[in-house]
């Protein structure tokens, strides 16, 4: 099995943490409250592939281009060369609007004809789709995001590592269920606040196919100018 690794080796531990890298053809979930930390974890998987020669595309319901380079710079994570040079095509998905952006988002495009795809605001995505969105919370949640899950296999079948990022509050337990039995990889994105400080942890609930043993709990934060930042390692 072939991994893709999370590169800055002489800079951070990321990589070393997660065992290596991530399986090809893996579906990686990350669940996490708002504010958790999922969108700089995101971010640093992006950039990290990116610095490898990995090509990635990425996904954001939030940023524009302009604001995603800009939020990129600020963790230290230079991606214009990449955007530039065609390692990295970056998709905003608005969701202001009444439009199926989950149907377009799964359809076969540009953005699928990468080694690695990251949606950040996955859950965003999928709440606010006229088809998807009106089932959540309801008993016929879980066989919905069934079909969403289906559409994801071709790419999963052909290798590419999928990046999912998911506020439980956004799709529900039940609608969660079958992202998570599909899923490869599970993490769930936790934070404390300590005196004045907030400590962030990726609990690993699953990890399939590691290289290398992969860490139970990652404790992390997030500076400026540096960005993700390994705290302390608890390994199996």
């Amino acid at each position: 099995m072939n991994h893709l690794s999370l590169g800055l080796e002489k800079r951070d531990r990321v990589n070393n943490a997660f065992g290596g890298g991530l399986p090809e053809g893996s579906l990686v979930l990350v669940e996490g409250g708002t504010g958790a930390g999922k969108s700089v974890l995101a971010s640093r998987v992006v950039y990290g592939l990116c610095e490898e020669g990995t090509t990635v595309g990425a996904v954001s319901t939030a940023l524009s281009v302009g604001e995603y380079v800009r939020q990129m710079h600020s963790l230290s994570y230079g991606v214009v060369d990449h955007l530039l040079e065609d390692r990295l095509r970056y998709f905003r998905a608005r969701v202001d609007g009444d439009q199926r952006l989950l149907d377009r988002f799964l359809r076969p495009s540009p953005l699928w004809d990468r080694a690695a795809v990251v949606a950040d605001g996955f859950g965003t995505l999928c709440r606010n789709d006229p088809e998807l969105g009106p089932v959540l919370g309801t008993d016929d949640a879980d066989l919905a995001m069934e079909r969403v899950v289906s559409r994801l296999e071709p790419a999963l079948a052909a290798d590419t590592v999928v990046v999912l990022t998911v506020d439980p509050a956004t799709v529900g337990d039940r609608a969660l269920g079958p992202l998570r039995s599909a899923a490869d990889v599970l993490l769930e994105v936790q934070t404390e606040v300590v005196g004045q400080s907030v400590r962030r942890s990726a609990v690993v609930r699953r990890f399939a196919g590691m290289k290398s043993p992969v860490d139970d709990t990652i404790s992390f934060s997030v500076q400026q100018g540096r960005g993700l930042v390994i705290e302390s390692r608890t390994v199996a």
